[in-house]
């Protein structure tokens, strides 16, 4: 637990800024036409880096330096936000801080698949998850407290710059670069002798006249990839825009904001120990594409709750809950499954596809809202969610 020290800091810093920030780019005279800008240059950014500190790392051999220079390096950006509420150069931090923030997704990823056996790779994923999750919850009761110490912006900016250091301190001493890089390889040559197995025995028994009804199918990755990337556009349009939906259209304060996702953090932390604990048999793969069904299912019954005279915001609070344990589990199981499909070198492929449909959503959720209204987004959240339900379910 120790070696994920450093990742639950980090995630108590971002739990505060991924709710803080929307927020506090509308209070320093910003729109949310300059939030979604703000998002998705940043998000694309990302993207760029995600491919290449993946295949830097794969071509070292070595993981645990990108580790720390993200942390080290987002200490220092969160510092510098403290010193200008210009939107311009904002922006520009914030693509930095997105930049320096991949460059320890893919590396932590590898060393949990070369550090486990594959039939642990779930659990293993699970747990990670679900542990930092717990401290993305506590950043967002972070927030949620922050007004009854009365602490400014700056001195919340300064609390997140010392929580990574201290993740940068916590990485140094417990994160080790994996003894034997060879678990991934011997994936691959598993799946690719189990393709061929399955193969010669349904041409054998096709030969002697022996009927069989299986099918032999192998994975479509291309088809996971824009299905994996259509879900995360999803919820990047919906959860993007939310803060402030929250705060101008139901009048939430900034400390009932922060404990609506808090609570939808919860839920997430629930899924991600559910699935480490029942990972056997809580779900299939091939049921990955039922869960974007029932997220759009919900995202369309926000409608309903909105509108409803009473008890909306306890309705909202439920449907939240409940999209954060379908998340949770989605997102172990996808992690999973491109860990499994991907070649050396190309780690970094799911956060880069998680980054394009979050950079692309950042955008268009906050567009949508601000030029239609926000029943809008809800309507082509729950659209696309049923697209990526079908491709999903087509391509696993």
């Amino acid at each position: 637990m120790l070696k994920f020290l450093g990742f639950f800091l980090h995630e108590i810093a971002f739990g505060f800024l991924s709710v803080f920030f929307p927020l506090y780019v509308i209070f320093i005279g910003g729109s949310l036409i300059d939030l979604g800008i703000i998002s998705m240059s940043a998000l694309l950014s990302a993207i760029i880096f995600s491919f290449f500190w993946g295949y830097l790392c794969d071509k070292l051999k070595r993981y645990k330096w990108a580790i720390l220079l993200s942390f080290s390096s987002i200490a220092i950006i969160l510092y510098v936000f403290t010193l200008t509420k210009n939107i311009a150069l904002l922006t520009l931090l914030y693509v930095l801080l997105s930049i320096f923030h991949v460059a320890h997704e893919a590396p932590k990823n590898i060393i949990i698949s070369e550090t486990y056996e594959h039939e642990e790779w779930i659990q293993a994923f699970a747990f990670y998850e679900g542990f930092t999750e717990i401290g993305w919850f506590i950043g967002l009761l972070l927030g949620f407290s922050t007004p009854i110490y009365n602490f400014d912006a700056k001195t919340m900016m300064l609390i997140c710059s010392l929580l990574h250091l201290t993740a940068f301190i916590s990485s140094m001493l417990f994160v080790d670069d994996p003894p034997i890089l060879i678990e991934r390889s011997l994936v691959k040559i598993e799946k690719t002798v189990n393709f061929a197995y399955k193969g010669i025995t349904i041409l054998s028994k096709t030969l002697y006249g022996i009927q069989t009804n299986r099918r032999i199918r192998r994975e479509n990755v291309h088809g996971f990839c824009i299905g994996l990337t259509l879900f995360m556009l999803a919820t990047s349009i919906l959860f993007t825009p939310l803060p402030v939906f929250f705060s101008r259209n139901l009048s939430m304060s900034m400390d009932r904001v922060f404990m609506v996702f808090a609570l939808n953090s919860l839920g997430g932390v629930t899924g991600y120990f559910t699935v480490w604990i029942a990972s056997q048999w809580l779900i299939e793969k091939s049921k990955m594409g039922e869960i974007a069904v029932l997220r759009g299912v919900l995202t369309l019954s926000l409608i309903l709750a909105v509108k409803s005279p009473s008890n909306n915001i306890a309705i909202v609070t439920l449907i939240l809950i409940l999209m954060g344990f379908m998340y949770a589990v989605f997102y172990v199981y996808t992690l999973s499954t491109s860990m499994e499909l991907v070649s050396e070198g190309e780690a970094g492929l799911f956060n880069a596809l998680v980054g394009v449909g979050n950079a692309i959503g950042s955008f268009i959720g906050p567009y949508i809202a601000q030029t239609l209204g926000f029943m809008q987004v809800l309507l082509v959240v729950g659209l696309v969610f049923l697209i990526s339900s079908i491709v999903l379910k087509l391509s696993i």
